[in-house]
C-alpha cells in the first residue's frame, strides 16, 4: 500500500469514527501533499511524500515551541496532537549507532577524505536517511569525521 493510499484510508477511517483531530490532521497533510503536486506539476512518489511530511512535522515543531512560549496550551495540545498523526506515517529513525555506522559507509564508499568533499558524502547518504535523521545531525557527523580524517593525514 503506498503512503498516498495509507494516508486516505486513515482519513476515511477517522471521518467514520468522528475523530476531528486525526481528521484535521490528515486532511492537512494531504493538502500540502496537493499544494506540492500542483507546484511540482506532476503526482509525488513516496519518497517525495515523505519530505513533504517531514516539512510539516518541523512546522508544527515550531509552532508547539511559540504556542507554549507564548502560554497557549490549548494550541500546543492541537499541534502535539498533529505531530503524533504525522509522525505514525514517517520511518523508523534511525539510532545514533546506526546512524554513525551509515556516516563512516558513506565516506568509505564515495571515498572522501576532506571536508570538502561533504557534498559528496551528504548526497550517498540522502536517500538513505531521507525522514530517518534530522539533516543538521548527520551534515554534523560527516563534518566531524571528514575533520578528522583531514587533521589525521
Amino acid at each position: 500500500m503506498s503512503l498516498r493510499e495509507r494516508l486516505n484510508s486513515e482519513l476515511t477511517a477517522a471521518m467514520r469514527s468522528q475523530n476531528a483531530v486525526r481528521r484535521d490532521a490528515l486532511r492537512m497533510v494531504l493538502a500540502a501533499v496537493q499544494r506540492a503536486e500542483k507546484e511540482g506539476h506532476h503526482e509525488l512518489s513516496d519518497d517525495e511524500m515523505l519530505a513533504v511530511l517531514t516539512r510539516e512535522l518541523k512546522v508544527r515543531n515550531e509552532s508547539l515551541e511559540a504556542f507554549r512560549g507564548g502560554g497557549r496550551q490549548d494550541l500546543a495540545a492541537h499541534e502535539a496532537a498533529a505531530i503524533a498523526v504525522i509522525s505514525e506515517f514517517m520511518p523508523q529513525p534511525l539510532g545514533d549507532a546506526e546512524l554513525e555506522t551509515l556516516v563512516a559507509q558513506a565516506i568509505a564508499e564515495t571515498g572522501a577524505a576532506s571536508p570538502r568533499e561533504m557534498g559528496k558524502v551528504m548526497g550517498w547518504l540522502g536517500p538513505r536517511t531521507r525522514g530517518r535523521a534530522d539533516g543538521k545531525v548527520v551534515a554534523g557527523l560527516v563534518s566531524q569525521r571528514l575533520a578528522a580524517l583531514a587533521a589525521g593525514s
